[in-house]
């Protein structure tokens, strides 16, 4: 499967290299995370759901046998890194409606939980702008 033109935009942007630890929150089917692993160090593709997180096995299964990929089902909001878990160097995630300003109470959840999976100094890319961890979206203007 490629990457749409859209999809394809947002990862060549994504600041990568081979030792690059990254999250993708909402990975979906796994396209991103599939392309991403074949660039950075590791990637943890994340979904709510189990539907997306059994076709991104299938699908990356290469990845994930080479170590490079490995997936699990659960919300950005209710990810908790294990004591074995290395945090991240970079978080990114694509039309993930939780982090799309509509929902403060969800969003200010899932960011504290985006903060606390990444490296100090760690960045966060939502639908290709980068964002401060911790802070939520921008909000559009009132009328």
């Amino acid at each position: 499967m490629s990457l749409s033109p859209r999809l394809a935009a947002i990862v060549d942007a994504l600041p990568l290299d081979p030792t690059t630890r990254v999250l993708e929150i909402g990975c979906g089917p796994g396209a991103a995370a599939r392309e991403v692993a074949r660039r950075a160090g590791h990637v943890l593709a994340i979904d709510r759901s189990p539907t997306a997180i059994r076709q991104v096995t299938t699908t990356g299964a290469a990845e994930i046998a080479a170590g490079r990929l490995s997936v699990r089902c659960v919300a950005i909001e209710d990810l908790v890194l294990g004591p074995d878990d290395e945090p991240f160097d970079l978080a990114f995630a694509v039309r993930v409606g939780v982090l799309d300003g509509r929902h403060p109470a969800a969003e200010a959840r899932a960011l504290a939980a985006v903060s606390s999976a990444l490296r100090p100094g760690g960045r966060l890319v939502v639908d290709g702008v980068e964002r401060v961890p911790g802070a939520p979206a921008p909000r559009p203007p009132g009328p």
